[in-house]
């Protein structure tokens, strides 16, 4: 019986299929009620019928075992349709809530994303104005119009002019450096490994500083 753990675990989380389950019960017993009317129908009483005759004899007429039964399942039945009925009503009401709640969560993530990545960008040293297809500084996603913001350990806080880049290429040639730019307002990391190939130098794009004034 390893289902009862799972059915506990489960019914932490309403779902959809919950609901439907729920329905499919409500219709079970109203498709039940339906059948007990159906008895009481047949014998001629309903739910309100007297049971005894005139004289205050119980009726020869009818199955009094078949209509008392059948009346007091209809009471009971009826009682579990409004427990149902209102379990139905409180589990979309929990779905509902909770898809609000995790839309609400989204928006707010995507807010506060967006707001670090505002504060948090250093500015640029140096943009990329050309990158030649086919090189590793291409190979490795750098495009014109990048804003470097890191050059291996080169980074906004430390550079002095692009002799800085040009020492760490050349001491890192076939070594993968850590490369972040700003592209389109977004921060883009890749990696970069200077390298030779049948174009000139180690990286096949070229770097200009970005004068900040102050």
């Amino acid at each position: 019986m390893k289902m009862t753990g799972e059915n506990c675990f489960e019914s932490s989380e309403m779902t959809m299929d919950d609901v439907k389950n729920l329905v499919k019960k409500k219709d079970e017993i109203e498709e039940q009620i339906k059948a007990y009317y159906d008895v009481l129908e047949d014998q001629g009483v309903g739910v309100e019928g007297p049971l005894v005759d005139a004289e205050g004899y119980p009726r020869a007429d009818v199955n009094l075992y078949q209509i008392r039964t059948a009346r007091h399942n209809i009471s009971c039945l009826q009682n579990d349709h409004k427990a149902i009925m209102a379990e139905i009503e409180e589990a979309l009401h929990k779905l509902h809530a909770r898809e609000k709640a995790k839309r609400d969560q989204d928006e707010a993530e995507a807010q506060v994303e967006a707001m670090e990545q505002q504060v948090t960008l250093p500015p640029p040293f140096a943009r990329v104005d050309a990158v030649t297809e086919g090189s590793p500084a291409y190979g490795a996603g750098l495009r014109v119009g990048d804003e470097i913001i890191e050059f291996g350990s080169v980074n906004s806080g430390n550079f002095q002019n692009l002799q800085n880049i040009a020492s760490v290429v050349q001491h890192s040639e076939r070594k993968p450096l850590r490369v972040t730019v700003i592209r389109v307002d977004q921060k883009v990391q890749m990696s970069l490994t200077p390298q030779r190939w049948s174009g000139r130098g180690l990286l096949g794009c070229n770097i200009v500083p970005v004068i900040h004034n102050h």
